[in-house]
């Protein structure tokens, strides 16, 4: 019988992969005590739950005390209400209204456009660091670069990217099953009104003066005579301001971790611009920004003979299913010239992620550039770890040039 770990644990935390692969091959559909939850870690098995209509998303309500009093639902009111209207958090029909209202503004040409954008950034971030020479490759490129980004999409002023930073980590604590303690939902609830009061005066300001940008687009979204109500503009805004730069900072950061540690992979990305794109898809397998994510069963539902009953929770592996032997070859071989387009970092079904297109374009830019301005760049330590149950990615690394 496999141990049972805490995906909390700091030798998890830092490598989750042994400890994966020993489930994925000993125990595929692992009921786990500590989290409370069954664990699938095949990939057969992982994308057929994200298809599962059995399995639901909306699962604010497991970020809550089992049983609310009266006056936790009053305290908690903002966890309830924005996480709520969150389409990652949704099922169908109210996901498939947000997604297509938010998606009307969300287009390819609204990214496209930020091309140049994103690299006159990396550009300038790339020419500090190398002036600098020391820095926390995190704190000075990997977390600014998007919230930069997802800021200028949405039509937020660069000046207030500093007071995000701390209300997005109160509340990832909580999204992403954090070990912040005993006061993390009171936290988080900080961190959301904080944000809900900064995006409601913000949306009141567009809807009196429009401009070009995503947020004015959210407000007169409409698809069929739908529109989004004030509190669902505000709750997809904090959504994509959180989602839109958690991720790729946690994507950028531990894709250079590991490129460094490979220079022949890190030496090949830089000959040719083209190979940006495999790269990206490469390292999104090998070690994505999200660990797993979590479903709830409506039902009773079978995995592998295993009877995952109705009301409990099922967190579907996507680190351990995009290293399944079964589905790729020499999956701990990071090979970025691999052709690989079937991974789930972003899941796949009607929650695929709706910012994949701008993650891909904002990392295949940075990672390019990386490589052929400082093909010398170096961790000078250890790096710190996100401990986080559900996502991935790095706190600190400290890099010289």
């Amino acid at each position: 019988m496999i141990a049972d770990r805490n995906f909390l644990a700091p030798d998890v935390v830092a490598d989750p992969y042994p400890y994966l692969h020993a489930l994925r091959a000993e125990d595929p559909v692992h009921w786990s005590e500590v989290h409370q939850a069954w664990i699938l870690t095949r990939y057969e098995d992982v994308e057929s739950a994200f298809l599962d209509e059995r399995l639901s998303a909306a699962r604010v309500r497991s970020l809550l005390p089992a049983e609310p009093s009266a006056q936790d639902r009053q305290s908690f009111d903002p966890i309830y209400r924005l996480l709520g209207n969150w389409m990652v958090f949704v099922d169908n029909p109210d996901h498939a209204r947000l997604r297509r209202l938010a998606r009307a503004a969300f287009t390819g040409r609204m990214v496209e456009r930020l091309r140049p954008i994103i690299a006159a950034l990396v550009d300038g971030m790339l020419s500090e660091i190398e002036r600098e020479r020391h820095v926390d490759f995190v704190g000075r490129f990997a977390f600014p670069l998007p919230a930069t980004v997802i800021a200028k999409l949405l039509g937020v002023p660069e000046a207030d990217l500093g007071r995000f930073q701390q209300w997005s980590q109160d509340v990832s604590g909580l999204v992403f099953g954090g070990s912040g303690g005993a006061d993390r939902r009171e936290r988080a609830v900080r961190g959301l009104q904080a944000l809900e009061r900064y995006f409601r005066d913000l949306l009141d300001r567009r809807q009196r003066a429009p401009a070009d940008d995503l947020l004015s687009e959210l407000a007169r979204a409409e698809e069929k005579g739908d529109v989004l109500s004030a509190d669902e503009v505000i709750a997809t805004c904090v959504l994509l301001l959180f989602a839109g730069h958690e991720t790729t900072a946690n994507l950028l950061g531990t894709s250079l971790f590991h490129l460094v540690r490979h220079p022949e992979q890190w030496r090949w990305l830089g000959e040719d611009p083209r190979r940006a794109t495999h790269a990206v898809e490469e390292l999104l397998r090998f070690d994505g920004p999200t660990k797993m994510q979590v479903r709830l069963a409506l039902e009773d539902v079978d995995f592998r003979g295993k009877p995952v009953r109705a009301g409990q929770r099922v967190l579907l592996c996507q680190s351990a299913a995009n290293r399944d032997p079964e589905r790729f070859a020499e999956p701990d071989r990071l090979d970025l010239a691999r052709d690989v387009d079937e991974h789930l970092a972003f899941g796949i079904g009607i929650h695929y992620c709706l910012g994949a297109p701008l993650a891909r374009l904002e990392a295949e830019i940075a990672l390019y550039a990386l490589a052929t301005r400082l093909p010398q760049i170096r961790v000078v330590a250890e790096p710190e770890w996100h401990a986080t149950i559900l996502s991935r990615g790095l706190a600190t690394l400290r890099v010289s040039v």
